[in-house]
């Protein structure tokens, strides 16, 4: 278990900094349209990366976290074939290239609404950050390009997607880690005509035990599965334990709320209602051997506020897996 980033490097000196910080080990993003990343293109990225002393955990999908309007590729969870099909063979293309370039994990979504929130709110010495109060959201908005979207229609293109991918990730020993539905909606209604299968525990279960597969996992954001629950200071552990003892989890987005289940700010690391240290403990008393990383972190003061508030919390989370005994 050790501290990783996703923060995308700027340049060189970027990747320099995660290397001074400890931060050995990123999710990065390689140069290039997606369509493009070949073996020799991949190979060259990892071998660049690792020139700064960081080893190259993660490359995402060309399957991002933004609305469906705004998706790399967007007939797959539009379920248009045979658009989908010419999308899902570009997605094999790339798990056979991570393969062959040395690449071991790969990190995706499956979403029609994106990551949904309300106004940025004031934190800690004025600092900004992200909340979802869904009192406040707009109540009839607009349907996504999907137009009303049924659970057993959600189920239907994420099941389509698993079958068709996930073969191919088990061929060539890739890890795909999907990431949860940020934030969980009321179901089976949903927001904007979608119900949000993979907004809820019970969803994600139903997602590992879709394909069974040693390569079919999560990328198991904390911060979005305590965003799930009425009490998260409570009940995260029985979720974290529950995947975990599945050997599910290949990435943790790690990070910390105020509040709970349609009603949450993002808080720094320190203070949120989660105890963080006991989470770091029960990842390592479940042999969790990946990387703890921050996905968000509040906004900050200053020309370089990103960077600040991400290096506090890599040594924070260092601290605490130090202090755990279970780094490696």
């Amino acid at each position: 278990m050790h501290v990783g980033t996703q923060l995308k490097a700027r340049n060189d000196d970027d990747y320099r900094v995660f290397s001074q910080l400890g931060v050995n080990h990123i999710c990065g993003f390689p140069p290039g349209e997606p369509k493009d990343w070949n073996e020799q293109l991949l190979t060259e990225y990892r071998e660049h990366v690792e020139s700064f002393g960081l080893k190259l955990d993660f490359i995402p999908l060309p399957l991002n976290s933004h609305e469906i309007s705004n998706a790399e590729n967007p007939n797959i969870m539009l379920g248009k074939s045979p658009d989908r099909d010419r999308e899902i063979e570009m997605i094999q293309n790339i798990i056979r290239n991570c393969s062959m370039a040395g690449i071991p994990a790969v990190k995706y979504n499956l979403t029609l609404l994106g990551v949904v929130s309300t106004e940025d709110e004031k934190w800690r010495g004025g600092s900004t950050t992200r909340a979802f109060r869904y009192h406040d959201a707009v109540q009839e908005p607009p349907l996504t390009l999907s137009g009303p979207t049924t659970e057993d229609m959600m189920w239907e293109r994420i099941d389509y997607f698993v079958q068709s991918v996930v073969p191919v990730a088990d061929e060539n020993k890739i890890r795909m880690a999907l990431h949860p539905h940020d934030p969980a909606m009321p179901r089976p209604e949903g927001f904007r005509g979608v119900d949000r299968v993979l907004g809820s525990v019970d969803g994600l279960k139903k997602f590992i035990g879709l394909h069974p597969s040693d390569y079919h996992g999560l990328n198991f954001c904390q911060g979005t599965v305590t965003e799930m629950l009425e009490n998260p200071s409570e009940e995260i552990f029985d979720v974290i334990r529950y995947f975990g003892e599945r050997k599910k989890i290949f990435n943790v987005h790690f990070r910390n709320i105020k509040g709970g289940f349609l009603d949450f700010i993002e808080t720094y690391i320190d203070d949120g209602d989660v105890d963080m240290k006991k989470c770091v403990d029960l990842y390592g008393e479940l042999g969790y051997p990946y990387m703890l990383m921050p996905d968000h972190v509040p906004h900050m003061a200053g020309e370089n506020s990103k960077m600040v508030g991400f290096a506090y919390t890599y040594g924070y989370i260092k601290g605490l897996i130090d202090s755990s005994g279970y780094g490696k």
